[in-house]
């Protein structure tokens, strides 16, 4: 529980129960997301527009095993591993009937908005339409990976890439790395920009095509560029840097505003696209986890327990952590057959 900026701690609280339509899983494991850290230091931006309030219960990276389930809920769901939407529409306003619930006016956001209790818990409840099933081809550590990676299949999907294209990242952190993945994996040539440091050694490590600072950033035709920074100047030098006629993404959230020249979005011919949340993409990063063509598992640079989150919050990185951006907390014992993972 996150009660106030600078203070967390575990604490015991009432089980929840499966209302109509919910299911009860008991939580295995959960990621640390920097929306999480913003939290308890009170940045976040829905603290200051009311859309949000301490004491609150995070957690939105999770995987776990349904233990119950409420009425109006199939009972083939008790027992079966599974991830979850974090974005939990209405599901009766104009734009969920539309199918975008994930910008529902109305919405709660697991372990973010409007008080819903987040999975960084033993249990944790959520609408069962929200379920994703995961497949033994699927492990923990992978499984709490799915809610970032739907994040990044849905930027390199909106960049509309081709075989052979070449991309820019700017931010090589979870988000950026998990982009240049799924990227990687449909064929484009994938290059990464970001600041010295072991971020981006760590993304050198995974072989792609050019890791680079802005010093050293080669003058090349970008046929997209994808923003997973939280810089405030890259989102105008990523309409600066794209081809054009092709497209930028924008996935990152800086701190402060930020400035883009829209006489260079329409003389450019240049297509800007803002990614808000994994909803459309968690099946289809399921699958690419599930088939190997995408391992988010080397990511992980540290499994705690749930008693050291408060100083991971803080900026305490733990002495056995590698070099990833990741850290996730076990909550309960592994229960996928396939456990290769940190």
């Amino acid at each position: 529980m996150i009660t106030g900026p600078g203070q967390a701690g575990v604490q015991d609280v009432e089980p929840p129960s499966a209302a109509a339509g919910e299911v009860v899983v008991d939580v295995a494991r959960a990621g640390v997301c920097g929306t999480d850290v913003e939290f308890y230091t009170g940045e976040m931006q829905y603290l200051h527009e009311s859309h949000a309030a301490y004491p609150m219960r995070i957690g939105h990276e999770w995987m776990g095993t349904v233990s119950g389930v409420g009425s109006g809920v199939d009972p083939a769901w008790i027992g079966r591993r599974v991830t979850g939407d974090t974005m939990l529409g209405c599901q009766r306003c104009e734009r969920c009937r539309a199918g975008f619930h994930h910008v529902c006016a109305f919405r709660d956001e697991l372990g973010v908005r409007n008080g819903r209790p987040g999975a960084l818990a033993e249990q944790v409840a959520i609408p069962a339409w929200a379920l994703h099933a995961l497949p033994d081809t699927v492990d923990d550590v992978a499984g709490a990976m799915v809610e970032p990676g739907g994040n990044a299949w849905r930027s390199v999907d909106a960049a509309n890439l081709r075989a052979g294209d070449r991309v820019l990242i700017l931010g090589p952190g979870t988000i950026g790395l998990l982009c240049a993945l799924f990227a990687r994996a449909a064929g484009a040539e994938v290059h990464l920009l970001g600041r010295t440091g072991r971020s981006l050694e760590f993304a050198r490590t995974f072989g792609f095509d050019g890791v680079w600072t802005e010093s050293e950033l080669p003058e090349l035709a970008w046929h997209a560029v994808i923003d997973s920074s939280n810089a405030p100047h890259l989102p105008a030098r990523a309409l600066e840097l794209v081809e054009p006629g092709r497209r930028i993404v924008h996935v990152g959230l800086a701190g402060s505003p930020s400035l883009i020249d829209t006489r260079m979005l329409a003389l450019g011919d240049v297509t800007a696209v803002g990614i808000l949340g994994a909803s459309a993409g968690l099946d289809p990063t399921i699958a690419a986890y599930g088939d190997g063509s995408v391992d988010p598992r080397p990511l992980v640079a540290a499994t705690v327990e749930l008693e050291d989150l408060a100083a991971i919050l803080a900026g305490t990185r733990p002495e056995h952590a590698g070099a990833g951006p990741k850290i996730h907390v076990e909550i309960a014992e592994q229960t996928s057959p396939r456990q290769e993972g940190p």
